[in-house]
């Protein structure tokens, strides 16, 4: 269980998920996978057909994996459904303000995912099928992550 924090100048407060859960969490992740791979989510060529506007299937996935998100988190409020913690399940709102930046991060990211043909998850279903070049994306992923974490404090947030 992890509480996240909306505001950066917040302290943050990170606990760890019950080791009893880990094989639970691993089994989810592991059919996820394989429904990405299935539905072909990950394939380098669909995300190219997507990014070229040459077909539909990748939009039909977002589309509804957004529609999906959108009921959820209606029901989640109604249900008055609680986090792991009793504390009411929310989405902290955005800072408002901050907009550019966004726009810029969203750039960035769908620029990668452009050129590399996958986005930051499905790069371990795609190790998975066999596609080791992506270990060096992994890698580079790896590192940016750490490279933020260290850099994070200096940068404009």
């Amino acid at each position: 269980m992890a509480a996240v924090v909306a505001s950066p100048t917040e302290a943050r407060t990170v606990t760890a998920d019950p080791p009893a859960r880990l094989p639970v969490v691993f089994v989810l992740g592991v059919y996820f996978g394989i429904v990405l791979v299935k539905s072909e989510a990950v394939s380098w060529f669909r995300i190219q057909e997507m990014f070229r506007f040459g077909g539909f299937h990748m939009y039909g996935i977002l589309g509804s994996a957004v529609l999906v998100a959108g009921i959820s988190l209606i029901a989640i409020r109604r249900l008055g459904l609680t986090d792991p913690a009793g504390r009411p399940a929310r989405i902290a709102p955005k800072e408002p303000g901050r907009t550019r930046s966004r726009l810029a991060g969203g750039f960035v990211f769908g620029w990668g995912w452009a050129l590399l043909g996958a986005c930051p998850g499905p790069i371990y279903a795609l190790i998975g099928t066999g596609v080791t070049v992506l270990v060096v994306a992994l890698a580079s992923a790896i590192a940016g992550a750490w490279a933020y974490g260290h850099l994070r404090d200096t940068l404009p947030h």
